[in-house]
C-alpha cells in the first residue's frame, strides 16, 4: 500500500509512524503493556496518531513510584526522539536532540507529551527532595535539570540501541495505511489500525528486550524547562 501514497503523505505518515513505535517500543521495553497503534494522513498533512498504553502497575512503594515516574517519562520522550530518527530500517541510527526538543515545543501534537512530562518532573522532584523550601527557585532548577537529563540521555540511549525495531514497526504501520473512502466527497484520508494482539504477533515486536530505567549518566542540558 506504501506505494499508492503521495510521495509528501508517506514521508510525513514514516515520520508520525517512527513517533508512534517510538512511544510502543520503548513503553514494551520498560515493562508496560500496550495495546494497539493507529495512524491518520491527511492530504494536507494533518495528523492523528497513538500507542495505547497501559498505566496500571502495581506500586508498593515509594522506590517503584520514582522507577514508575522516571519510565513513564521515558516513554513520553521517546516518541519525539523516534521521529527524529533517519527514515531508513536500519539499527544504529541516532537521534537528534534539537530536533526532538523542537518537536517537543511545537504544535504537531508533541506539545502534550511535553507537558505530561513537565508535571511528571516536578511530581518526581519533589519525591525525590522532600525538604525543598518552596522559596529555594535556583536549588529546585538545578534538581529539576538532573533528573530530567538523566532521564533524557537514558531514553537516548533506548531509543538508539532500539533504533532497528522502531523503523521496522514503523514500516509496517505505513505498508499498512489504506484510503479511507468518503461519501459525497475525494476520499484525501489514508489509515491504519494494528490491534494489540496482532502487534504481538509481530517478530520485531518479539525480539524487543526487556531493559531497566537504569544507566549511565551524562550531564548535559537538554532544554529549558
Amino acid at each position: 500500500m506504501t506505494k499508492k501514497l503521495p510521495p509528501a503523505v508517506r514521508d510525513h505518515a514514516w515520520q508520525i509512524a517512527h513517533h508512534e513505535m517510538g512511544h510502543y517500543v520503548v513503553a514494551r521495553a520498560l515493562g508496560f503493556a500496550t495495546g494497539s497503534v493507529n495512524l491518520t494522513v491527511t492530504m494536507d498533512l494533518r495528523h492523528q496518531g497513538g500507542a495505547s498504553i497501559s498505566l496500571v502497575r502495581s506500586i508498593p512503594s515509594i522506590d517503584a513510584m520514582k522507577q514508575h515516574l522516571e519510565a513513564r517519562m521515558m516513554v513520553l520522550l521517546a516518541g519525539a526522539m523516534a521521529q527524529t530518527l533517519p527514515l531508513k530500517k536500519s539499527a544504529g541510527q541516532r537521534v537528534d536532540r534539537l530536533k526532538a526538543t523542537a518537536i517537543l515545543k511545537g504544535e504537531q501534537g508533541a506539545h502534550q507529551d511535553y507537558a505530561k512530562i513537565r508535571e511528571l518532573q516536578h511530581l518526581l522532584r519533589n519525591i525525590l527532595y522532600p525538604e525543598t523550601d518552596p522559596a529555594s527557585s535556583e536549588r529546585i532548577t538545578a534538581e529539576l535539570k538532573m533528573l530530567t537529563d538523566r532521564v533524557w540521555q537514558r531514553t537516548q540511549d533506548i531509543v538508539e540501541e532500539l533504533s532497528g525495531i522502531i523503523a521496522e514497526l514503523a514500516a509496517v504501520l505505513v505498508d499498512g495505511m489504506v484510503i479511507v473512502e468518503q461519501w459525497g466527497r475525494a476520499a484525501d484520508t489514508y489509515e491504519v489500525v494494528y490491534t494489540g494482539p496482532t502487534l504481538e504477533r509481530l517478530r520485531a515486536v518479539q525480539a524487543i528486550p526487556s531493559m531497566t530505567i537504569g544507566g549511565p549518566e551524562r550531564s548535559e542540558r537538554v532544554f529549558n524547562r
